[in-house]
């Protein structure tokens, strides 16, 4: 692969299907979203590890919603590291990239020399999709188990909704020629289609006796009988054959790896979706969020120079306000000197 298509392919979610096989997918390379991501913050490398992951799993997934405006994925745990969030922004227009953002809270003096994953204890794996005014959001739990992020999505699918879902993911630094040390990630998502979209309607009641950890359903657990099944069986075995290489490039395209996964399966592109590192922090949003308080309420929050200070935990930004003009007794005030 050239340079020039290696970057053609950075930072993309490129959805297909594999037409004898009824199953939908997604290959996702990120390089510069991670890179916004995480020079935020100061990251000791294995909870870099964890957002990365994160990150890719919100790629993929996101992309396979018809998202009016975001999807977060959330860990929340009793281990070092106790939360992980993720948002994914849909493109406000066609042809525009969508927006990822991310973040994780950790205690430094608890993290051990452990993997990744087992730096987040007991805890849970949550799905949420917010379509923005006039809906209801959308919320799914399952418990963290099965030895990484991917099998909690796995899990997720799985349990909440009965859609069997696979995931191959792989992150890690690069150290191309030329370039800086930075965090690259991909991945593969597949899943069966469903008669219906996913997050379509309420949740599927769940089933019992999974073959996961804790009883947990994995993908197994909820593949159709017959034909169908066998196409399910037949397209992981071949994604079990991927190299790690070749999910986060950047000598492989895609296409190419696709062609070379399930050529037999009949795979057919879509086109490909940017995606980029992207905040929807403001000053209006801070001063909103605030307004629910009083006076009284925001002097408690007042700093010893007079002002009231926010900093947005996924992109660092930083405001500096006016007490006096934030809280609903603020904004009374307003109105009443406007009526006078």
């Amino acid at each position: 692969m050239t340079f020039g298509e290696k970057l053609s392919w950075d930072d993309t979610v490129l959805p297909f299907q594999l037409d004898k096989s009824n199953i939908r997918g997604r290959v996702a390379r990120l390089d510069g979203v991670l890179s916004g991501v995480l020079k935020q913050h100061t990251y000791p490398p294995v909870v870099e590890a964890l957002v990365a992951e994160m990150a890719v799993l919100t790629a993929l997934i996101g992309q396979t919603i018809k998202l009016r405006w975001k999807l977060s994925l959330q860990v929340q745990s009793n281990g070092p590291v106790r939360m992980i969030a993720t948002d994914y922004y849909g493109p406000q227009e066609d042809g525009k990239p969508a927006r990822i953002r991310a973040y994780a809270s950790y205690d430094a003096d608890r993290l051990t020399e452990a993997d990744p994953f087992a730096q987040v204890g007991e805890g849970y794996f949550a799905i949420m999709i917010d379509q923005g005014k006039g809906t209801a959001p959308y919320q799914g739990i399952t418990p963290l188990a099965g030895g990484s992020l991917r099998a909690c999505a796995e899990a997720y699918f799985a349990q909440s909704e009965q859609i069997p879902t696979r995931f191959s993911v792989n992150f890690g630094l690069s150290t191309e020629a030329g370039t800086g040390e930075h965090w690259r990630a991909g991945g593969i998502m597949l899943q069966h289609m469903p008669k219906a979209s996913p997050f379509a309607a309420a949740p599927a009641p769940e089933l019992e006796g999974g073959s996961g950890e804790q009883g947990l359903l994995q993908p197994a657990d909820v593949v159709p009988d017959g034909e169908e099944g066998e196409n399910w069986t037949r397209a992981n075995i071949l994604l079990d054959t991927v190299d790690a290489l070749e999910l986060i490039g950047p000598s492989v395209a895609p296409t190419d790896l696709l062609l070379r996964l399930f050529h037999e399966e009949g795979p057919r592109v879509y086109d490909a979706q940017p995606v980029c590192f992207g905040c929807t922090c403001s000053e209006e949003r801070v001063r909103q969020s605030l307004s629910i308080y009083s006076a009284k309420d925001l002097a408690t929050m007042t700093t010893d120079d007079g002002r009231v200070t926010a900093d947005c935990q996924f992109c660092g930004a930083h405001y500096d306000l006016d007490p006096a003009e934030l809280g609903f007794e603020a904004e009374q005030g307003a109105g009443a000197a406007d009526n006078a």
